[in-house]
């Protein structure tokens, strides 16, 4: 036990200080945090072997897995509350377009340049894996987004289409994916299931939608119970955990796999809070302050996380290259096509597409179940992490620069809340 406090309280702190030095590079926090828990990860830090001093293997660092759980909860919590029906009402069209067509796009995109690779390496690039790889990159990283958008309190019109759009992503992305994995399996196995391809993703989506509406009603019902800002703040907490836990839990009825998105079912706990409780904003700037230290220690494990190893394999960064470019390409593409079918801002359709590229825990999650399932599996989950390592460290400061020339990002709005506090202390007090 303390061994694993130690792990903690170090990658914390390696993180903290890194990101001074990302301030000092113009570089967001998040670029800071994956860099330290790469140099407190296996590969670099725990070659020395002492445990305690950083993560001495992979394993180690997935036996922290529930701290990122309850973080992507909380995450995916925070993009709920920007649903608001008043915000909604201006960009929800928008968004809904633009969410479901650069998703689907991008799947084509990298369908087809995959597949094509098939054809000229069949030993390299198995065509299944090819249709599931295309799928995984319709997904996109809520968490690096919104830590963007959070750490420079950007707000505009690009940031306003950006939080709708990335939750929709992973709704699309999640039926993208089983349909894609659906049909690799009948590939493998030459018999085609209805069940898994249709009815079990659908059913994901609508089941987590309709479990987490249940919940944000039981959640605004219980606040009202409590009036002083910290039973609230922990009644919050407590119910954005009982909501994590339901979500992860999974069973079966007949041949159906019944699961739950908690990427979703937090999602939308967090927008039915938002639009039924009256003092949702206040609360949730409090639950934003606690979770601060959360999200970091959450990308300093997601840093740990990544395997250097696949740099080894000179095939696996072939493929991954092409898979990049070509997802790149279809992020940027599907978000400038569909931005302008539904009539956008200027600067959404020129700007939105970049401030999609990250990539991480959903798409991780889709590679891993291939991994368990198809024959090709292993190939898919490498490829995968090596475009995650790429997207994860230069994501985030791409983010960045797109909103900035969006001018989301105001780049005099930086303040020292020690400054802060030191100018209020010597404000006189009016009587």
């Amino acid at each position: 036990m303390e061994k694993a406090l130690l792990s903690l309280s170090i990658a914390l702190l390696a993180g903290m200080l890194l990101s001074r030095l990302a301030k000092l590079a113009k570089l967001p926090a998040v670029t800071a945090y994956l860099v330290a828990g790469i140099l407190v990860g296996p590969y670099v830090l725990g070659q020395f072997g002492v445990e305690g001093l950083g993560f001495t293997s992979l394993e180690n660092v997935e036996s922290f897995s529930i701290l990122s759980k309850v973080a992507l909860g909380f995450i995916a919590f925070s993009i709920g509350n920007e649903f608001r029906l008043t915000q909604l009402k201006k960009i929800g069209k928008q968004a809904t377009i633009i969410g479901i067509l650069q998703a689907v796009i991008t799947t084509l995109v990298v369908d087809v340049a995959l597949i094509a690779m098939h054809l000229i390496m069949p030993n390299v690039l198995p065509l299944e894996a090819a249709i599931v790889l295309g799928a995984i990159a319709s997904a996109t990283a809520p968490a690096a987004t919104l830590m963007v958008v959070k750490q420079y309190k950007a707000r505009g019109p690009v940031t306003d289409t950006l939080l709708p759009v990335v939750a929709l992503d992973d709704a699309v992305g999640l039926v993208l994916f089983a349909v894609s994995f659906g049909i690799a399996q009948a590939l493998g196995s030459g018999a085609v299931s209805v069940v898994s391809i249709l009815v079990e993703p659908l059913l994901e989506v609508i089941l987590s939608l309709a479990l987490g509406a249940l919940m944000g009603f039981l959640f605004s019902l219980c606040e009202r119970f409590f009036h002083s800002r910290s039973k609230r703040l922990s009644v919050s907490v407590g119910f954005v955990l009982l909501t994590i836990g339901l979500s992860l839990i999974d069973f079966h009825i007949g041949s159906v796999h019944i699961r739950f998105s908690s990427l979703l079912v937090c999602m939308m706990l967090g927008t039915i809070f938002c639009n039924v409780c009256d003092f949702s904003e206040e609360l949730m700037d409090r639950v934003d302050r606690w979770t601060a230290p959360l999200f970091a220690l959450f990308f300093v494990l997601s840093g740990a996380e990544l395997e250097l190893s696949v740099f080894s394999n000179f095939m696996i960064v072939l493929v991954g290259i092409v898979y990049i470019l070509t997802r790149s390409l279809g992020k940027y593409s599907g978000a400038n096509l569909s931005a302008r079918l539904a009539r956008s801002d200027e600067n959404i359709v020129k700007y939105l597409g970049i401030t999609l590229f990250p990539q991480a825990g959903v798409a991780l999650g889709m590679a891993a179940q291939a991994a368990d399932t198809l024959s090709s599996g292993d190939i898919i989950r490498n490829i995968t992490l090596f475009a995650v390592l790429v997207y994860e460290i230069v994501g985030p400061t791409l983010t960045k620069i797109a909103l900035t020339k969006a001018g989301d990002i105001n780049p005099e709005g930086k303040t020292s809340a020690r400054h802060e506090h030191a100018r209020n202390r010597h404000k006189p007090r009016h009587t």
